[in-house]
């Protein structure tokens, strides 16, 4: 039998399935805890600042390739930013279902980042498909340490977006290090 406040309203005991909110917001009861969440959501805004970073600096390239494969590298790396413009949505989404505020200025972008930001001075084309290996690795890599933490809490539409990232980026980076073989 439910207890009844002096107010003769019915009690609900908060359990780990029904998390209570703090006043003023509305609980989440995914079946993932606060602690997971947050946690999760942590390295997902890793993730969206590296691929943030990633397109900018893809699209940097795009801009401003040269030499005698500008054609092929410009449609190459056109594809490429627009395949991490379409990434970044579903990643500050899967945030923002997790109950966190996605991160979007250049200053937290600056600081979760592990992917360096372009070169002042655009390098040649070689050196722009290098950095840009180098920066799918990087994104591979985040993108990884973040699935024992969706794992363990059963978090499956993080382990689905995660595996679909590490697919572009290691497929990605494959793709640019067959230019540089000699």
């Amino acid at each position: 039998m439910a207890k009844k406040n002096e107010g003769g309203k019915k009690l609900v005991r908060a359990t780990p399935a029904a998390p209570v909110a703090a006043p003023g917001a509305v609980a989440i009861n995914i079946g993932i805890s606060a602690t997971d969440r947050a946690a999760i959501a942590g390295g997902l805004s890793h993730l969206l600042a590296d691929t943030y970073t990633l397109y900018l600096t893809t699209h940097n390239f795009h801009w401003n390739v040269t030499g005698p494969m500008f054609n092929t590298l410009h449609t190459m790396f056109m594809a490429q930013y627009t395949e991490l413009w379409n990434a970044v949505d579903p990643i500050a989404e899967r945030i923002r279902s997790l109950g966190h505020a996605a991160p979007g200025s250049y200053a937290q972008f600056g600081a979760l980042a592990s992917v360096p930001d372009a070169p002042a001075v655009p390098p040649k084309a070689l050196a722009m498909v290098k950095i840009l290996v180098e920066g799918h690795e990087a994104v591979a890599r985040t993108a990884r340490t973040i699935f024992p933490l969706a794992d363990q809490a059963s978090d499956e539409p993080t382990a689905d977006l995660l595996t679909q990232r590490l697919t572009v980026h290691e497929q990605t980076a494959w793709m640019l290090r067959s230019l540089l073989e000699t």
